[in-house]
């Protein structure tokens, strides 16, 4: 069970395999140290390294403890809730940012794809859905999905009322008739 759990263990934190069989090796020596009922032998290694596969990543560390005897230590966080341990965890990265002079998180949060798809919509109004997935490499599902978005009318800013009036497709065509005729 040790060599198994150790198998997983290199799948999970994504160990090489030639890496797992050396560590292996040296745990399969150490191991014939110890009295068993039943020899160790090089098939124990081959039959422990099948449980390097995906099929085992959901061994958790209390089934590893349980058939191991080995006590596993975890995470800790001081005898804090969660929420207030990663309070602290972003205040550190916020530091550590502004002393690097560089941040990798967008601060409003990751660029909506159904505001990009919106977006491209009204920079090319007479754009194809097959235009729209070609600039902007977004899935044709999603493009599709979002095709027909429009924004809420009305938004609150800086204690002021935005209203955005879109007129519909059908008004739209009937005013361009409209305005066709006249000229």
């Amino acid at each position: 069970f040790f060599l198994m759990c150790l198998a997983i263990y290199a799948y999970k934190c994504g160990v090489p395999k030639k890496q797992l069989r050396q560590d292996m090796q040296q745990a399969f020596e150490d191991l014939q140290k110890v009295k068993h009922e039943n020899v160790l032998t090089e098939d124990d290694i081959r039959s422990a390294l099948e449980a390097y596969d995906k099929e085992y990543y959901n061994f958790t560390i209390k089934d590893i403890e349980a058939l191991t005897d080995i006590r596993i230590e975890k995470n800790k966080r001081n005898g804090r809730k969660q929420a207030v341990h990663l309070q602290g965890a972003r205040a550190i990265q916020e530091i550590n940012d502004k002393a690097n002079g560089t941040s990798w998180r967008l601060r409003n949060g990751r660029p909506s794809v159904r505001e990009q798809v919106f977006r491209w919509r009204e920079q090319h109004p007479e754009g194809r859905k097959a235009d729209c997935h070609r600039d902007t490499g977004l899935d044709p599902k999603t493009i599709r999905k979002w095709w027909d978005y429009q924004p809420p009318v009305a938004s609150f800013e800086d204690g002021h009322i935005s209203v955005k009036i879109r007129p519909s497709q059908e008004l739209s065509d009937m005013l361009v008739e409209e305005f066709k005729d006249r000229l």
